[in-house]
């Protein structure tokens, strides 16, 4: 997150090779960077230092996606928070907690957007009672409990 009173810089503009290059990552984050320069043209090198400049600017980053159910964490939940006073000081002590995996500041409804992964309800419990709710600023949340997650995929490409 940029320093407040400093502009986020605008959108990085990827030639074709770029974008070609992000879209093998995403098919197959573990593909070769020769494999990749085959499929665009470039070389195993060339790859790699684009690889390299995509990910220390932040366009992308390589990671590996778990599935909590398999890893025993059977409770995902995503919380709506309202809020008063500022909410990116609530938001950057959300993203804090080691259970919430995602924060959006949000127009609407709720100010905040949290998901967590928890072992169980009684954690979630925990997390929302001793955790959430308890920060200075915190007016209400609603908790939306996962039943089953149909589709979660990081695939959208490139523009």
């Amino acid at each position: 997150m940029p320093p407040r009173g400093r502009e986020k810089p605008g959108p990085v503009a990827l030639d074709d090779v770029s974008k070609a290059i992000v879209e093998q990552l995403q098919q197959d984050g573990r593909r070769s960077y020769a494999d990749i320069g085959k499929h665009v043209g470039l070389s195993e090198a060339a790859v790699r230092q684009r690889v390299q400049r995509l990910t220390e600017t932040g366009v992308m980053q390589i990671v590996a996606v778990t599935d909590p159910m398999q890893l025993g964490f059977y409770r995902q939940a995503m919380i709506g928070i309202r809020v008063s006073g500022d909410v990116r000081q609530i938001s950057d002590r959300l993203a804090a907690l080691p259970s919430v995996d995602y924060v959006v500041l949000t127009a609407g409804t709720f100010d905040l957007l949290v998901e967590v992964v928890c072992e169980n309800d009684d954690d979630l419990i925990e997390l929302l009672n001793a955790e959430i709710r308890t920060l200075p600023g915190v007016v209400s949340t609603d908790t939306f409990v996962y039943l089953k997650l149909r589709k979660q995929f990081y695939n959208w490409g490139t523009r």
